[in-house]
């Protein structure tokens, strides 16, 4: 079987698609990036796509009238692969219903916080005001409502007294690396599909997101642990 292709979306550093890249090298998921699309022409991100020798695409949202003509571009240019999964990794953008609908099941995202808590921006300031105890990030299937789409797998993380803004950005980003290449290896070996805007695992129905533990790495699916990922 030829390896399942995948398009990654980003707007910035593309610190998460250089942890796909790296797995996907190291030979854990049995995949191809194929095209790295960006909207912002300066992307750090773009330079790893091309050491890594994958085709980028600028697509510059302020050069369009709307929403929807953005969207119908970024159709246009993911279609020319013909991918199995659409990642987002970092892409700045709301994405129209019709996009969403599209791909729907086929697109991927990941969030830095513990969903359905705190969607949108400057998550880690917003647990910290809250004076939350848990933080985390989540991987989650993409719906037409922002950062709302049912949730496949979160890494959950302690928050410590002497955490600041950056220091939980950054511990929440460790994790991010370290659950976005697990969960798009679930999908790619179709061990996760969404069902009905729920997120099946194994063939059932997951009631709560899978979760790994950072300290341990035990994976806890439908409140058994799992032994292997």
């Amino acid at each position: 079987n030829d390896p399942a292709k995948i398009v990654v979306l980003i707007s910035g550093s593309g610190s998460n698609l250089q942890a796909l890249i790296d797995t996907i090298a190291a030979g854990s998921i049995d995949a191809q990036i194929v095209g790295v699309i960006c909207n912002n022409a300066q992307a750090y991100g773009l330079k790893r796509a091309k050491s890594a020798n994958i085709p980028t695409h600028i697509i510059k949202h302020s050069e369009f009238a709307s929403r929807e003509q953005f969207d119908h571009a970024l159709i246009s240019c993911i279609d020319q692969y013909q991918p199995h999964l659409i990642i987002l990794a970092g892409f700045l953008r709301i994405l129209s219903s019709q996009f969403v609908q599209y791909y729907l099941g086929r697109l991927v995202n990941i969030h830095p916080s513990l969903l359905p808590k705190y969607p949108g921006l400057n998550t880690h300031r917003r647990a910290l005001e809250a004076g939350d105890t848990q933080h985390g990030a989540s991987v989650h299937y993409v719906t037409e409502n922002l950062d709302a789409g049912p949730v496949i797998l979160q890494a959950v993380i302690s928050i410590l007294t002497d955490d600041n803004e950056q220091r939980l950005a950054q511990k929440t980003l460790t994790q991010e690396h370290r659950i976005y290449p697990l969960a798009v290896k679930w999908v790619i070996e179709q061990r996760v599909k969404l069902r009905q805007n729920k997120v099946e695992f194994d063939g059932s129905i997951l009631t709560t997101p899978v979760q790994i533990d950072p300290v341990s790495g035990n994976i806890t699916v439908n409140n058994k642990t799992l032994t292997e990922t």
